[in-house]
């Protein structure tokens, strides 16, 4: 009886009772990133972000879209198609200086089969008590941005966050974010404090007396009532921008997360700050052809023979641009080289009643 168990109560803890009991890592399905352009870019894109995903990167640059209404999509699966990611933006444009935003998330696994009453009262295995729930991460952010000058910009976001795992348990959560961005000639600087309040998220749990009965008899602690804590975490960016001929550029962005609940396995590691460096570039051919690439998520990890080694996440990407509708294309962990899972991202952006001058 207690293997009937085993899946589901190894997903509850991990997703739920783990989160509560140490704030590292909480609400990490933040921190994926949204845009295949962001992810081609190993998110190294602070500075840079300029379309209505901005109210996800950098709020302050939403006041740097070119047109009266814009929308960002991305779709993502992980996996191999077991979770699956999507993402959802809208702003629009206030007057010459501001801008807001909305931005909706959501990671998730659906049909997860809930075991815990396979076996009825008589100790009969009945198929036919298997049900489905889904666990999902989801997150609303409203956001904006305002241009002080022409070189400085500021911003900030408000999002409310909600996680559930089937009708067993669910949180609520607030959090805010603010950032600023300064560009001059073909340099910018940007940062983003995200959680700056330190984000919460109040966990309920609903177990049914099968579920805690299952608890009880594999020796797994029942989930109590609870609030996690999401800390800080500072995001800092540099990059640059080159011209070769008209309308033909590369850009160089460099940015770094720091984070402060306690060491990570990044390139920095430290209690209770780490630092997780990466790099991101963008080859850009009259606003139509765009080629991208970045290198990230550096970790320490063991090779074949046990000795630790640093591994690094190659990824590339391309967009093309057709009269205000982009169509962007990310191909995460090239070659396999690191320990994350290669994926295939893509992204839509468009205008809604272009500007006229």
């Amino acid at each position: 009886m207690k293997n009937h168990y085993l899946v589901l109560l190894l997903f509850i803890n991990y997703s739920i009772s783990g989160q509560i009991n140490s704030p590292k890592y909480s609400n990490e399905f933040l921190n994926i990133g949204v845009g295949a352009r962001s992810l081609a870019m190993s998110n190294s894109v602070i500075t840079s972000t300029n379309s209505a995903m901005s109210g996800f990167w950098n709020p302050a640059n939403l006041s740097k879209i070119n047109n009266d209404i814009q929308v960002g999509l991305m779709h993502a699966e992980y996996f191999a198609g077991i979770a699956k990611y999507d993402f959802g933006s809208i702003a629009k444009k206030i007057d010459e200086k501001s801008s807001f935003g909305f931005s909706f998330l959501r990671f998730g696994v659906d049909n997860i089969p809930n075991t815990s009453e396979l076996i009825d009262a008589q100790g009969n295995v009945n198929y036919d008590r298997i049900s489905y729930f889904s666990a999902a991460d989801m997150a609303f952010i409203g956001s904006y941005g305002r241009k002080i000058n022409d070189y400085f910009s500021v911003g900030g976001s408000a999002k409310i966050i909600n996680r559930t795992a089937g009708n067993f348990a669910s949180a609520w959560g607030f959090g805010i974010d603010i950032s600023s961005t300064y560009i001059k000639n073909d340099w910018a600087v940007a940062v983003v404090a995200k959680d700056i309040t330190s984000t919460f998220n109040v966990w309920r749990y609903q177990l049914s007396n099968e579920m805690i009965n299952a608890f009880n008899s594999t020796g797994n602690e029942i989930p109590e009532n609870g609030l996690e804590l999401t800390l800080p975490r500072l995001i800092v960016g540099l990059s640059k921008n080159y011209e070769f001929e008209k309308n033909v550029h590369l850009l160089i962005e460099f940015n770094a997360d720091i984070t402060t609940d306690g060491k990570r396995n990044v390139l920095i590691s430290g209690n209770p700050f780490s630092i997780d460096p990466h790099i991101g570039s963008e080859f850009n051919i009259k606003d139509i052809v765009f080629i991208r690439g970045g290198i990230g998520n550096i970790q320490k990890t063991p090779d074949l023979t046990g000795k630790m080694i640093y591994t690094i996440q190659p990824n590339l990407g391309i967009g093309i641009n057709i009269k205000g509708v982009e169509i962007e294309y990310a191909l995460t962990d090239i070659g396999d080289v690191s320990i994350a899972e290669y994926s295939n991202i893509f992204s839509l952006k468009f205008n809604l009643n272009p500007k006229t001058n």
